[in-house]
């Protein structure tokens, strides 16, 4: 039995918060505080969420956990940067991240080649 696309490109409730590391409740709490989600919702209230949804919610948990952000920050930074800035915000932070690992690793070979060119000046010096 194959996957149809329908059956990759909806998630359920369950399936999202599994996904992401939150409680189903937190979901729904999200829901009432960011317009931006808005799940599908099928019989009996069952809410199928799209990759974009899944996408904008990673986004904020980043935001919000690992991050530190309140709520009413993300809203603004939603707002003043717009849901693309948000939904790739783990992605821009760990390439942010990895850019200052490698500018650390810079730093550090420059000040031994600094100090390799001190010493090799004092010695030039005394002679």
């Amino acid at each position: 039995m194959s996957d149809t696309p329908s059956d990759i490109a909806f998630r359920t409730i369950s399936e999202v918060a599994e996904l992401i590391d939150v409680q189903q409740h937190v979901l729904r709490f999200w829901e009432s505080k960011f317009e931006q989600i808005q799940p599908v919702k099928r019989a009996a209230g069952r809410r199928f969420y799209r990759p974009d949804d899944v996408a904008l919610i990673a986004g904020i948990r980043h935001a919000l956990y690992d991050q530190g952000m309140t709520i009413k920050g993300v809203q603004k930074l939603i707002s003043d940067r717009g849901l693309a800035y948000i939904c790739n915000l783990p992605h821009e932070l760990e390439s942010a991240a990895q850019t200052a690992q490698e500018s650390g690793a810079n730093r550090e070979a420059l000040g031994r080649a600094r100090s390799a060119l001190l010493k090799a000046r004092e010695l030039l010096s005394n002679d």
